[in-house]
C-alpha cells in the first residue's frame, strides 16, 4: 500500500500538465490545440442537432430525441427569455439557446474519458463572454441610443455630486462582466475535471496494486477512491448543465438590463 501512496504522490505531482494546451496539427500557421479541435466538434454535433431537428418540427413530437431538444429551448424561452428579459425577449431566445446547447454539449463531451473539456480552458470562455458582452451592449445601444443608454447606467435620484462615482462604479461592474463570466467558467470546469483526473489515478494505481501484487489492503482505498470517482462523475454531470445555465441566465439578465434600464 506504502509504494502505491507514493506513485500516487509522484504521478499526482505531474497531473496539471495534462491539461495545459498542446498543439494537435497546425493549418497555414494556425496552430490548433486539442481544446479547439473539441470545441468544433460541439459547434459540428449542435448543427447537427438543430439540422436534424429543424426538419422534423411537428405541432406534437412523436420523436424522443425532438421532443428532448424542443424542451430545452421552451425552457430557455420562457425561463431564461420571458422570466428574466421581459418584454421583447423573443428576439434573443435564439442567441440564448445557441449559448446553453453550445456550452452544454462542449461539457457533455468533457465528460467522455479522455476527452478534453472545451470551456476548460480560459481562453475559450473568453470567447463566448466577449461575445455575450458584445450582444448585450450591441442591443442596449441600438434600444437607447448612444447618450442615453450611457446615462442609463447611473439610476435616476442620485444627488448630483455622487452622479459620476457612481456612474464609473457602475461602468466598471458593466465592463467586469465579461471577466467573470469567463472566470465563472472556465474555473468550474477545469476544477471539477481535475478532480476528476486525481481520483480516476488514485483508483488506477490502488485497483493494479491490490491486483497484480495481491495487496488486499491497497484494495480498500481503491474501493473508496472508486467510490468517489464515481460521486464526482454523477456531481460533474449535473455541473455541466448547471453552468451552461449559469452562463445564459446571467447573459439573459445583462440583456434585460440593458435594454430595460431601472
Amino acid at each position: 500500500m506504502g509504494e502505491a501512496l507514493s506513485q500516487f504522490v509522484a504521478e499526482a505531482q505531474h497531473l496539471s500538465s495534462q491539461f495545459d494546451s498542446a498543439t494537435v496539427f497546425s493549418i497555414a500557421g494556425w496552430d490548433v490545440s486539442q481544446y479547439v479541435l473539441y470545441l468544433f466538434l460541439a459547434l459540428a454535433i449542435v448543427a447537427a442537432i438543430v439540422l436534424i431537428c429543424g426538419r422534423k418540427l411537428q405541432l406534437i413530437p412523436h420523436n424522443k430525441f425532438t421532443h428532448v431538444v424542443e424542451y430545452g429551448y421552451n425552457f430557455i424561452s420562457e425561463s431564461v427569455g420571458a422570466d428574466v428579459i421581459g418584454e421583447g425577449f423573443k428576439k434573443h431566445v435564439p442567441f440564448l439557446a445557441t449559448l446553453f446547447f453550445f456550452i452544454l454539449v462542449a461539457n457533455v463531451i468533457g465528460l467522455i474519458p479522455g476527452a478534453k473539456a472545451a470551456m476548460g480552458t480560459i481562453s475559450i470562455t473568453w470567447a463566448l463572454a466577449v461575445i455575450s458582452f458584445i450582444y448585450f451592449n450591441f442591443y442596449g445601444l441600438k434600444e437607447l441610443g448612444f447618450f442615453h443608454y450611457f446615462r442609463s447606467l447611473c439610476p435616476s435620484g442620485v444627488p448630483a455630486p455622487m452622479v459620476p462615482i457612481i456612474w464609473f462604479l457602475e461602468f466598471f461592474s458593466m465592463v467586469i462582466r465579461v471577466l467573470t463570466l469567463a472566470v465563472r467558467l472556465y474555473g468550474n470546469m477545469l476544477a471539477g475535471h481535475m478532480v476528476l483526473a486525481v481520483f480516476s489515478l488514485a483508483t488506477t494505481i490502488f485497483l493494479q496494486t491490490a491486483i497484480f501484487q495481491m495487496d488486499l489492503v491497497a484494495g480498500i482505498p481503491a474501493l473508496i477512491w472508486f467510490f468517489l470517482l464515481f460521486f464526482m462523475y454523477a456531481l460533474e454531470t449535473l455541473v455541466a448543465f448547471l453552468q451552461a445555465y449559469v452562463f445564459t441566465i446571467l447573459s439573459s439578465s445583462y440583456i434585460g438590463m440593458a435594454i430595460h434600464p431601472h
